[in-house]
């Protein structure tokens, strides 16, 4: 099961790539996506955790979102020392557009799986998901 969902993650990144801006890979827009789910004004560490890297991986990722134009890091209010991260409205617009182009490049998929069969396995993903979130803490 696993080694299927990771070559799915694999071949989904590859089509990802293909398609995203020069000097952009998939953890950029993994980004991009992370601040529309959870909302501006995230502060690095937290995302660190979130994508389970390390720090530095972190603000190496967000540094070049910014210089692109995708992020704005800004001074955080609560203790001045972090940044908080806010997406821009060239982020938002690439990130609605990759999400557009990705489903308008996967009518071969749903072709090969009926989008019905794909939600019969979704509550079973996603069980898998929260059960394995929910442990990654523990010891």
């Amino acid at each position: 099961m696993f080694k299927e969902i990771g070559i799915i993650e694999q071949l989904t990144r590859a089509r990802l790539e293909a398609r995203l801006p020069d000097g952009l890979i998939a953890p950029h827009f993994a980004v991009l996506n992370h601040l529309i789910n959870r909302g501006d004004g995230a502060v690095p560490i937290d995302m660190a955790r979130a994508f389970q890297v390390p720090k530095t991986s972190m603000t190496h990722t967000l540094k070049g979102l910014a210089a692109k134009g995708y992020v704005a890091l800004k001074e955080n209010p609560q203790d001045g020392r972090s940044k908080t991260v806010w997406l821009t409205d060239k982020g938002r617009s690439l990130q609605s557009q990759m999400i557009a182009q990705m489903a308008a490049t996967s009518s071969d998929l749903f072709k090969a799986v009926p989008p019905e069969e794909i939600a019969a396995v979704l509550p079973v993903l996603i069980r898998l998901r929260q059960h394995l979130d929910s442990a990654r803490d523990a010891p």
